[in-house]
């Protein structure tokens, strides 16, 4: 029985763990499961309840992510906290070396978007739509760009500044932008990489812009998509 259960033990482990010393292997060990990414993903923004983590990915159950948060958290990618009164809620924030992982991400996802199977009609989340604004901004085309443009996505708000051919987003009220876009993330996703006009959304009653218009259309070209690689060597 005993040498049952070391055998058991090893399998599960042999499962879990590539057995391999290059650190490519140890970063899969560590968040190669099934959505582990993907929460890493949302928290790149700041703190998030077990229940946003949820609505923010449909397709999980609560049992996965409850694995998913229970590994990340054994691993030291992120940490659990209860916010102070009057919140008192739980929440999961990545820590320091856990916010360090966002160049992956952005490597990734330029990697990604080449792919021809892509499918953008697919869900996208307010944390995958400011991700990508940080990885597919065009230094060269904003050169010479001083803006804020505000973001008015559900009950979140986010302002980009823009200045010397530099891009910050991050979680912020709206006062002092220059233009403000409201709509869910894959309208603002069309009209930023999907080609689709302003004004159609906006007479669709999905996009509402606030602000300065020239600035609206040069600011939704700022974010090229790579070329679509090709299928054959």
């Amino acid at each position: 029985m005993k040498l049952e259960k070391i055998t058991l033990k090893s399998e599960a482990r042999s499962k879990r763990h590539y057995e391999d010393a290059c650190a490519t292997a140890h970063a899969m060990d560590l968040v190669g499961e099934r959505w582990a990414l993907l929460v890493m993903r949302e928290l790149m923004l700041g703190p998030k309840r077990f229940s946003d983590l949820r609505e923010s990915l449909p397709g999980i159950s609560a049992n996965v992510l409850t694995q998913r948060l229970e590994g990340l958290e054994a691993a030291g990618v992120l940490v659990r906290r209860r916010l102070p009164p009057p919140a008192a809620a739980q929440v999961y924030e990545l820590t320091e070396w856990g916010y360090e992982s966002e160049p992956i991400f952005q490597a990734l996802g330029r990697w990604a978007a080449r792919s021809p199977l892509h499918d953008p009609t697919l869900p996208f989340s307010t944390a995958s739509l400011v991700l990508s604004l940080r990885t597919m901004f065009s230094p060269e085309r904003a050169s010479d760009l001083e803006a804020r443009v505000g973001f008015r996505i559900g009950e979140e708000t986010f302002l980009a500044h823009l200045t010397k051919g530099r891009i910050e987003i991050a979680r912020s009220d709206l006062d002092g932008a220059d233009l403000i876009f409201t709509g869910t993330p894959p309208v603002l996703a069309a009209a930023i990489y999907g080609g689709q006009p302003l004004e159609a959304l906006e007479q669709a009653g999905a996009l509402q812009i606030k602000g300065d218009r020239a600035l609206a259309r040069r600011f939704i070209g700022l974010f090229p998509l790579p070329p679509k690689a090709s299928r054959t060597a």
